[in-house]
């Protein structure tokens, strides 16, 4: 599956789920790791936990699966990478106590309502 491909399957997944602050960004020009990374918020910990296996089961339908998946909805933070796309899911305050956006500061912003649209 091509990256932008499972970008857009990973999108869709997060608004199917309900996912909340969708931030997709393009990473190549910055790391040889991955193509890009998204972050998405949810309202509590079961639902980032809901997100998370809902991406992992689209893309199971796609026959991919993740490389792992770090941390759980106790801990408001779960990455799920897939090696391409590398998905962050966090809890509004936990997004906000780390700032991720500031590592990629000169990522390029991709547009995932459109993505998720001509997707």
């Amino acid at each position: 599956m091509q990256s932008k491909a499972m970008l857009e399957a990973i999108v869709e997944a997060i608004f199917n789920k309900k996912g909340l602050n969708v931030l997709a960004l393009d990473v190549k020009h910055l790391t040889p790791m991955s193509d890009y990374v998204v972050l998405a918020e949810g309202t509590v910990d079961r639902h980032i936990e809901a997100i998370k296996n809902g991406i992992i089961d689209e893309l199971r339908k796609h026959k991919e699966k993740p490389l792992y998946v770090e941390g759980d909805g106790k801990s408001g933070w779960i990455i799920v990478d897939f090696v391409d796309v590398v998905v962050h899911l966090l809890l509004r305050d936990v997004r906000e106590l780390y700032k991720i956006e500031q590592l990629y500061k000169d990522a390029h912003i991709v547009d995932v309502y459109e993505e998720v649209e001509n997707g």
